[in-house]
């Protein structure tokens, strides 16, 4: 007899969305909800994913392979980061639609699991409590973020 109320197994992609710190405080079925509204994109090794100074449109979800984070210059490139599978970036472009601050370009052959952010804000009018929860979630990475480049700056300071 098949339970009709009871949910399968969850996907291996619900799996690995569910491991994401950005969905980590989501219920299967709302992770279910979110699901429906990502997408998946394959980039080559050494195709750009977008470039600086490009409008911001989308958060990008790391699924395998890896991405390198950088400020484009004549003949080089400065390294900001370079990030695996399980890590996001971009994540701006869920706030607001300001440029790019820097280029983020396949490392290594990789798919991307993308968020636009059109389909964040009909999140928002339609899930708000979803959103609310993704939304905590990127403030939490947000502060981190600028609590580590305070340290690393006051570091410096103290070098100098």
């Amino acid at each position: 007899m098949v339970n009709l109320f009871r949910p399968g197994k969850p996907s291996p992609r619900l799996e690995r969305l569910r491991n994401l710190s950005l969905f980590v405080n989501l219920t299967p079925a709302e992770l279910r909800i979110v699901d429906g509204l990502l997408h998946e994109r394959d980039y080559l090794e050494g195709e750009v994913i977008f470039d600086e100074g490009d409008e911001g449109q989308a958060i990008y979800i790391v699924a395998s392979g890896e991405v390198l984070i950088c400020r484009p210059r004549q003949g080089d490139a400065r390294r900001l980061a370079q990030l695996g599978a399980g890590t996001f970036f971009g994540e701006l472009a869920l706030l607001d639609d300001s440029p790019r601050s820097a280029q983020a370009r396949a490392a290594s052959a990789c798919q991307l699991i993308v968020f636009f952010r059109d389909d964040f804000v009909g999140l928002l009018d339609t899930h708000a409590r979803i959103a609310s929860k993704i939304l905590r979630e990127l403030a939490r990475h947000l502060g981190a973020r600028m609590r580590a480049m305070a340290q690393a700056a006051g570091a410096d300071q103290q070098l100098l």
